[in-house]
């Protein structure tokens, strides 16, 4: 089970590392989580230099991929070579989550046509630009494509990811690691809630 969290130059610490932090507390000798980018290494919109386990092409071979944000997302939509490369996610075989302006990227490979999907402020006018009504909550889900708004929803994408890939119990198991003690309860309840679209109603913006 691979699942690749796409990182590019710029990107945000949170969405990215987040991520792969509780991604990484599911206890399964098939499991790898990677940090995949189209370069040996990325900076991130802070100075922190992260090197790649893995490649775009990997990525499109994952079993599940997040597609993180950062300061140059607006650059990645427009380079060539990337989207070429990443014209080969498809939500008929995996499971694809975007985080703030990495929906963008969903957008522009025409992965969000007729879906509502979530992203942060910042990022809400080139998402909606690219005709993808935007919703007013945290985290949606439609299928095998989800998507969140806000740097601390990352744990959204990683409770569904986890819930989809492994159940409930292991999703669990992971935020009871990672959620401030005397929250955990808390945390799970709000996590599970959100991630689950039958429990969670959509909010248009």
């Amino acid at each position: 089970m691979h699942i690749a969290i796409l990182t590019f130059d710029g990107y945000n610490e949170l969405d990215s590392l987040i991520a792969l932090g509780i991604l990484n507390r599911v206890d399964r000798h098939d499991w790898r989580v990677s940090i995949a980018g189209p370069a040996p290494r990325m900076t991130s919109m802070n100075g922190v230099v992260i090197e790649s386990m893995a490649t775009l092409h990997d990525a499109c071979a994952a079993d599940a991929v997040i597609v993180g944000s950062g300061r140059k997302t607006r650059e990645v939509v427009e380079d060539p070579a990337i989207m070429s490369v990443l014209r080969g996610l498809d939500p008929s075989r995996q499971l694809l989550a975007a985080q703030c302006s990495g929906t963008l990227v969903l957008a522009k490979l025409g992965l969000l046509d007729g879906v509502p999907a979530c992203t942060d402020l910042t990022s809400k006018p080139w998402v909606v630009a690219a005709g993808v009504d935007v919703v007013n909550q945290p985290f949606y889900a439609n299928g095998n494509v989800a998507t969140a708004g806000g740097c601390l929803a990352s744990h959204y994408l990683a409770t569904w990811l986890i819930t989809r890939l492994a159940g409930e119990p292991a999703a669990v198991e992971a935020l009871r690691y990672v959620a401030p003690v005397g929250e955990q309860e808390e945390y799970i309840e709000r996590a599970l809630r959100n991630v689950n679209p039958a429990r969670t109603p959509l909010v248009r913006a």
